[in-house]
């Protein structure tokens, strides 16, 4: 079966290349939406009634969608929603630190960040200021794309047992930027690179990038390594996804819904516990004429995939792994279901996405976490809980999540996107 969208493992290389933080992944999806003629929407601004393409940001996340296809206005949604962020390093508010002669950047880690895997690399920086413009405020990003950071390893000799160390995040991982018994300004650099005064700088959202590009490796090329593939891995499949379902629409409105902080636990403005899906949701029904009667008739008819990346199965230790759920690298797009509750699929939500993969051609496998083991979540059970949607868990398979590098499987790009094109394109 011809594949539905035209993702490939290079192109998520370079999506990901692109887009070294939550801000820069807006900026690059919002330059695709609009290359393919999607217009952007402000909150603040009322939105237009003609059916088109259209979306938002706010913040480090994104929310698109396509009205060409249905007049109906209790028309169903078919979402796809994923998250923007990844793990990592970020910059305190007094960055500047000096020790045993040298200058340092003070950080902290940010969400589940496997710490060890940050050290010993190259790393830029990326972000956004909040600079003083006038009696206002503009945002500017920033990004460096030059090893002006490393956090060192403690060299072997100097461990207590020569097996490794225990990172305590507040006193080893700050990095190291230059030598000299003084701090060096850090947000005066920064200032300086985004150029403006390092005095009109007055707030900031700065965070860590390894410097290493992606690349497809493998003896075939039959891998992908990268950093924030999660959940880049879904950011990318969903944007071609989304441009896939506005050239061949369905029976429902393509959404594509990318927040920020699922990390930390989505508590926050432009979190998936916000305000943002719901309020886009209803206010793309109002423009289209309908009412609340419409938007709730359109809410009951409507399904969410909650798409973030999977567990594959370790070769190095298959026994963390729940033995009659063997999850394959190149295997197809994973279902994820947890009697807890930590995934939202429920037995409807299953259906709709497998058939969707029976849809795209492409394989579907099925995940459960061990049961003596705690298991991670996404933004699904949230989703489910604060819209009422059906919701179904689902991602891409995976090796060393959270890890500031992680590897997944070149041929699971093109199926994962297929897979959640199909499900944006219901028929009856």
């Amino acid at each position: 079966m011809p594949s539905l969208t035209d993702a490939t493992a290079t192109g998520l290389c370079s999506f990901v290349d692109a887009s070294p933080s939550p801000f820069h992944v807006c900026e690059t999806v919002a330059a695709e939406l609009t290359a393919a003629g999607f217009v952007r929407l402000h909150e603040t601004q009322g939105w237009p009634a003609a059916p088109s393409r259209y979306f938002l940001v706010r913040g480090g996340s994104l929310v698109a969608w396509s009205t060409e296809a249905s007049g109906r206005e209790a028309a169903p949604f078919r979402i796809v929603g994923g998250h923007t962020d990844s793990p990592n390093l970020r910059v305190k508010q007094h960055p500047d630190l000096e020790s045993a002669g040298w200058q340092l950047v003070g950080l902290e880690p940010y969400g589940g960040a496997w710490l060890n895997s940050w050290l010993d690399r190259d790393l830029g920086i990326s972000g956004r200021l909040s600079v003083r413009d006038g009696n206002g405020l503009q945002e500017k990003l920033v990004r460096v794309d030059r090893p002006i950071l490393r956090v060192p390893q403690l060299a072997i000799h100097l461990s207590e047992d020569r097996k490794g160390v225990q990172l305590d995040p507040q006193r080893h991982v700050n990095a190291i930027w230059g030598v000299g018994t003084s701090p060096r300004s850090f947000l005066a650099f920064l200032a300086d690179e985004a150029g403006v005064e390092a005095d009109a700088v007055l707030g900031w959202e700065l965070m860590t990038h390894d410097l290493a590009p992606s690349a497809v490796v493998g003896l075939r090329g039959e891998l992908v390594s990268a950093p924030r593939l999660d959940n880049q891995g879904t950011c990318y499949a969903g944007s071609r996804a989304l441009l896939a379902a506005a050239e061949e629409p369905g029976d429902a409105i393509p959404v594509l819904a990318l927040f920020d902080h699922e990390e930390v636990g989505s508590m926050s403005d432009r979190g998936a516990f916000s305000d943002l899906l719901n309020s886009v949701l209803e206010r793309i029904v109002l423009a289209r004429g309908g009412g609340r009667e419409d938007f709730l008739r359109a809410m009951a008819g409507s399904v969410c995939a909650s798409g973030d990346m999977a567990h594959a199965t370790h070769p190095n230790y298959p026994d963390r792994h729940e033995p009659s759920h063997r999850i394959e690298i190149n295997g197809g797009p994973v279902l994820k279901v947890n009697q807890n509750l930590r995934y939202a699929t429920d037995a409807a939500g299953a259906g709709a996405f497998a058939l969707a993969c029976d849809r795209a051609g492409v394989p579907l496998q099925r995940y459960v976490h061990r049961a003596d083991l705690p298991c991670g979540s996404t933004i699904g059970p949230i989703t489910a809980s604060r819209t009422g949607l059906s919701t179904v868990d689902v991602g891409a398979p995976q090796l060393a999540m959270h890890s500031s590098r992680e590897l997944m499987g070149a041929a699971d790009v093109p199926a994962y996107a297929d897979a959640l094109a199909a499900f944006l394109t219901p028929t009856d």
